[in-house]
C-alpha cells in the first residue's frame, strides 16, 4: 500500500518567529495523523516574488502572510478572491496544480466564526456595529459584518481621514466618527470591535469611555495577548458578552488548512490550549 504523499505549508513574514501559526497548524497535524509539515519562512520584501513562485517547485501547497506582506502579494497572485480585492490583501495563499498561485483573506471569516462559536445564533443583522481602528484587520472586519447583514458600521479612527476612507472603499454602509464621539456610538451598538493594537501588552492603553455602555452589547477585541484586555473585563463588568481575540487567529486558519492538507480541521478547546502553551 502507497504511502500518502507528504504535503507541505508554511507562513511567511518579516520577521515571523512570533507567529503562532506554525503551532496552530502543528497541533492539527499530529492530532488528525496527517502528512506534513507547517513551517515558518522569514523572507525579505525583495525576495518575495522570487520566493513565492519557488516554493510551489519545492512541494509547498500553500502558505499564510503576515506583515509586511499582506498587500503586496496581490500583486503577485494570479488569482485574487473577490474578499481580498475588496479589502486590499491577503492572508492565504494557494498553490494551484497549474502553476498559478491565489490570493484570499480568511480574516472576516475567521472573525465572523469565533463570534458565532461563542455566540450561538448571533449574526450582525441585530444592530450597528462599531469599529475601532481602521487598519488592515478593520477592512476584513468591516467586509464581514457587512456581509452579514450589518445595516451600519460606524468606524472610528483618530485620523478622521482613515475612517473616511474605509467608507469610500465599502460604501454608505460604512459611517465614519470622530475618535471623541464613541461615547455617543457606544450608546447604540449592537457590537463593539476594538481592531487597533491599543491595550496589547506593551503597547499604550485603549482608553475609551464606556459609560454608556450596556447589554445585551457584544463587545470583541482582536488583541490576544493577552487574552483578557482591559476592555473585555470593563464590558464584562457591565454585564455584556464578550469574545477574546483568539478565536479570530484560530477560525482564520481553517480554509487554509482545508486547501492544503484536503482536511477540515476543529476549531475546540484542545486548539486553544495548544497554541497558548508556552
Amino acid at each position: 500500500m502507497s504511502r500518502p504523499a507528504l504535503r507541505l505549508a508554511g507562513v511567511i513574514g518579516d520577521p515571523v518567529a512570533h507567529s503562532l501559526s506554525p503551532r496552530l497548524h502543528g497541533h492539527w497535524l499530529s492530532r488528525y495523523g496527517l502528512p506534513g509539515h507547517y513551517v515558518p519562512l522569514h523572507v525579505n520584501q525583495a525576495d518575495l516574488a522570487e520566493v513565492l513562485r519557488t516554493l510551489p517547485k519545492m512541494g509547498f501547497a500553500g502558505v499564510n502572510v503576515t506583515l509586511p506582506h499582506k498587500e503586496h502579494v496581490l500583486s503577485l497572485a494570479d488569482n485574487v478572491t473577490d474578499r481580498a480585492a475588496l479589502i486590499g490583501a491577503a492572508n492565504t495563499l494557494t498553490f494551484q496544480s497549474n502553476g498559478a498561485i491565489q490570493a484570499d483573506n480568511t480574516d472576516g471569516l475567521g472573525f465572523l466564526a469565533s463570534i458565532k462559536q461563542s455566540l450561538p445564533g448571533w449574526t450582525a443583522s441585530v444592530g450597528p456595529a462599531l469599529v475601532l481602528g481602521s487598519g488592515g484587520a478593520a477592512k476584513a472586519i468591516v467586509w464581514a459584518l457587512l456581509s452579514d447583514g450589518a445595516p451600519v458600521v460606524h468606524v472610528a479612527n483618530r485620523t478622521r481621514a482613515r475612517a473616511d476612507a474605509l467608507r469610500d472603499q465599502f460604501g454608505a454602509r460604512v459611517s465614519p466618527v470622530d475618535w471623541t464621539a464613541i461615547p455617543d456610538r457606544v450608546a447604540d451598538a449592537a457590537l463593539i470591535v476594538n481592531t487597533t493594537s491599543l491595550g496589547m501588552t506593551g503597547q499604550p492603553p485603549l482608553s475609551v469611555d464606556l459609560s454608556r455602555l450596556t447589554p445585551p452589547t457584544v463587545v470583541t477585541d482582536i488583541v490576544y495577548a493577552p487574552l483578557r484586555t482591559q476592555l473585555l473585563e470593563d464590558a464584562a463588568a457591565r454585564g455584556c458578552e464578550t469574545v477574546d481575540g483568539l478565536g479570530m487567529l484560530l477560525h482564520q486558519a481553517v480554509p487554509g488548512f482545508e486547501r492544503w492538507f484536503n482536511y477540515t480541521p476543529m476549531v475546540d478547546d484542545d486548539l486553544r490550549q495548544a497554541v497558548l502553551a508556552q
